[in-house]
């Protein structure tokens, strides 16, 4: 799909934020029930079905308007607010990757959302050289013109936030848009709402935990022109984020560091794997430069066709689910793979891991993937 470009009526917005809060449907998978249906409200209308003809034995948990409405209350009362992708307000860059939040939440200064960002990200026990580094960077950066996006975390991504407090930062939150994660950094979050930009996926009043960490570092590295990594140790979340660049076709820094740093390790092996070396932050903008003010090409989407407007038969649909479920194991296997080993029509193909998925016996994973569950 390509953005709207628009804003969508109130009534759209509640039906958007009722599909992706219901049970089974993550981005991927939200967008294309769009393109399907036409519309998030018959999407809905279908997801029952969808799911028993996966194989699901209980009814799908379909969110009711009485939830959302009162999602989008308690938003408002905590100064918060919503906005859709391919709306004004949504972040232009992070709306061309394949599996972009359908909805976010966001609180503070509108405007940075469309501006270009720089994403700075490293170690949470970060040492002094590299946090006064990366201040120093988002510092520059912002005076420069960027805005510096990372995720709130004690350590490199706190120092880049105050780094850039005075020319433009987002913070990409693991939780709820009210959530302050870790404590210590309150009075950044708050100042962050005030004179920055907070974003979050999650609905209002969720707690941070272990998995969403990753769906908001795809976050991060999606809304930015690149990311860097400023200290890591080899098994980091910032590595994570760093790889989420890399596969949305963004630009991978990273600070080279001392060997006998264990900080360093993941920053060095990125720079060994050909992330570019960054010293200052003239490093960095040699690299944007031909980028800065060149619109972003919209995602080549997951390289399925649109579905035939007649209905699939049963047979057909039938003898698709038993080749997908005997192909699929708990390891992750890329769709076009699925799909080429298939030998079905795309549009069969959608049909079923559309089933499957609602149904909750496969799960989509990073680098579109799926596995059984």
């Amino acid at each position: 799909m390509s953005p709207a470009r628009r804003a969508l009526s109130e009534a759209e917005r509640l039906d958007w934020l009722r599909l992706i809060r219901s049970e089974n449907v993550g981005p991927v998978t939200f967008f294309q029930l769009l393109n399907r249906f036409g519309s998030a409200a018959a999407a809905l209308a279908a997801l029952p079905e969808f799911a028993r003809r996966g194989g699901k034995a209980t009814p799908l948990a379909v969110a009711s308007k009485a939830e959302i409405e009162r999602e989008i209350a308690a938003l408002a009362a905590a100064g918060a607010g919503l906005v859709a992708w391919g709306e004004p307000d949504y972040p232009a860059a992070l709306s061309t990757i394949a599996d972009a939040p359908p909805i976010l939440s966001l609180k503070g200064q509108r405007v940075l959302a469309a501006k270009p960002a720089i994403a700075i990200v490293g170690a949470r026990n970060a040492s002094g050289n590299g946090r006064r580094l990366a201040r120093d960077l988002a510092a520059q950066l912002g005076a420069a013109g960027l805005v510096v996006a990372s995720g709130l975390a004690r350590g490199i991504d706190a120092a880049a936030h105050e780094g850039a407090l005075a020319t433009g930062t987002v913070a990409v939150l693991a939780g709820g848009i009210d959530m302050v994660y870790p404590a210590e950094n309150r009075a950044l979050h708050e100042a962050i709402a005030e004179r920055g930009l907070l974003l979050a996926e999650m609905p209002i009043g969720t707690e941070p935990q272990a998995r969403h960490f990753p769906r908001r570092n795809r976050i991060i590295s999606g809304c930015a022109l690149g990311t860097v990594v400023v200290e890591a140790a080899e098994r980091s979340g910032s590595l994570i984020t760093a790889r989420f660049a890399a596969e949305q076709g963004r630009e991978v820094f990273a600070v080279p560091g001392s060997p006998l740093d264990p900080r360093a390790k993941g920053t060095n092996r990125l720079i060994r794997d050909g992330a570019t070396m960054v010293e200052s932050a003239a490093d960095v903008l040699a690299e944007l430069k031909p980028q800065l003010g060149r619109p972003f090409a919209e995602s080549d989407g997951d390289g399925f066709a649109p579905p035939p407007s007649a209905e699939i038969g049963e047979k057909e649909l039938g003898e698709a689910r038993r080749l997908v479920l005997g192909l699929l194991s708990p390891s992750p296997l890329p769709v076009d793979e699925l799909l080429r080993q298939c030998q079905c029509s795309p549009a069969i193909v959608l049909t079923v891991i559309l089933e499957l998925e609602l149904a909750g016996r496969v799960e989509r994973q990073p680098g579109n993937t799926l596995s059984l569950r």
